[in-house]
């Protein structure tokens, strides 16, 4: 049974009062940005649906976050996450089409600090090119942008969560049998966990680090707190 089917059958087993009356849990995460009140709020809301993979949902709060603030380019940033989904299969063309226009929008709405700027080009390494160059040269290549990124910011914990994905999403890619970079990934990811672990995540991505059968049993523990 591998980690995603050992976190469905935890999550099924699970109450989900977060899915009924009281709305869907989201987690708690912080990412400040320079964009105003109203759309740093919205980004956030955007920020939390997109670490659970709700891509559609994702996109459409970071838009409502570029409405609020036509000069906040980390929203235009969100929409081109949104967008490009690793662990899943490569952007359809549609999909190639709008991150590459959230790119654009991002790099002409001009981040104020150099931090959102960096993210934005780090996305951008994905989507640049993508006429000439494969999916898996330019998924490396956004791997290699977050690295140098987490790097340049190592108390950014969204930097260090967003690197811990690519990382899990290049190991699918290059089918390293001892699975060095999910291995890589989790340690990251349990770092993150013990100082945030109601993080939205950091426990979803622990799972997928694990998504392999020599692996398995080591989700659990991430799965258990996923389900929560």
């Amino acid at each position: 049974m591998n980690a995603l089917l050992v976190a469905s059958a935890i999550a099924l087993a699970a109450p989900h009062e977060g899915h009924h009356d009281h709305g869907p849990k989201l987690g708690k995460l912080s990412f400040p940005t320079t964009c105003n009140a109203q759309a740093g709020a919205q980004f956030e809301l955007g920020l939390r649906w997109l670490h659970s993979f709700e891509y559609d949902r994702a996109e459409k709060e970071f838009g409502k976050a570029a409405e609020a603030d036509p000069a906040c380019a980390i929203a235009f940033w969100g929409v081109a996450m949104a967008n490009y989904h690793p662990l899943w299969a490569p952007p359809t063309d549609a999909e190639l089409a709008k991150g590459k226009s959230a790119v654009a929008k991002a790099r002409a709405a001009g981040a104020k600090s150099k931090r959102e700027q960096d993210y934005v080009a780090a996305i951008g390494a994905f989507y640049d090119h993508s006429e000439t160059l494969d999916h898996k040269t330019r998924a490396l290549a956004y791997n290699s942008a977050m690295a140098q990124l987490h790097e340049r910011y190592p108390e950014d914990r969204e930097a260090a969560v967003f690197y811990a994905l690519s990382q899990a999403a290049a190991g699918t890619l290059d089918k390293d049998s001892t699975y060095a970079r999910e291995k890589s990934a989790a340690a990251i990811l349990d770092a993150v966990l013990k100082d945030a672990p109601d993080h939205p995540g950091v426990a979803h991505y622990l799972i997928h680090s694990f998504d392999y059968p020599p692996l398995a049993e080591l989700a659990l523990p991430a799965a258990r707190r996923y389900a929560d």
